[in-house]
């Protein structure tokens, strides 16, 4: 098994006003969005996630065993994967973290 590297992406709203639009289907993905990030939080393989507060992105930062591991976790966000945000991962490097 290889070293265990950390990733992060950035999620982004297809179109300006997303939070304030959204319609009851885009509701419901964003519901299986938070699912989909919270499994991986329940397995311990997820440091932080969030939109920023002015709805322009959002970050999912986590671990991974490799770049495939990490990009088929991010294309299969049920958000990504549906096309209501555009998703760029990228490799990270945790300075400082809360103590676990």
């Amino acid at each position: 098994m290889s070293e265990t590297r950390h990733y992060v992406y950035l999620v982004r709203p297809r179109r300006p006003g997303f939070r304030e639009t959204m319609t009851e289907q885009e509701r419901e993905i964003i519901d299986r969005h938070f699912d989909h990030l919270k499994a991986r939080h329940d397995r311990g393989r997820l440091l932080l996630a969030g939109p920023c507060l002015d709805a322009s992105f959002g970050l999912v930062v986590f671990e991974a065993d490799s770049e495939e591991e990490a990009r088929e976790f991010m294309d299969l966000d049920p958000a990504v994967r549906e096309g209501i945000f555009y998703a760029e991962l990228h490799p990270f490097h945790v300075a400082l973290a809360p103590h676990r």
